[in-house]
């Protein structure tokens, strides 16, 4: 049987781990937290950007048409 310095010891490492644990289960949730608020903010970004795209492929499909009216008046 294990002296009572040992069983103090064990209980005492325990109590330790006890407190690393929830420690380490609270960053943790905090990490989720951040990551979930990052994933948001990367899609929202995205979106964004495949807006400005299509609105910038937009334009650049309007320069030629506009480059031939241009040029059909000076013709003419």
């Amino acid at each position: 049987m294990a002296n009572p310095s040992q069983i103090e010891q064990l209980s005492d490492r325990v109590e330790r781990l006890l407190v690393r644990h929830e420690e380490l289960m609270r960053t943790n949730q905090l990490l989720t937290a951040q990551v979930q608020a990052l994933s948001q903010e990367r899609d929202s970004l995205k979106s964004r950007l495949s807006a400005a795209r299509a609105r910038v492929d937009a334009l650049l499909a309007r320069l030629p048409q506009a480059e031939q009216a241009n040029n059909t008046e000076v013709k003419s």
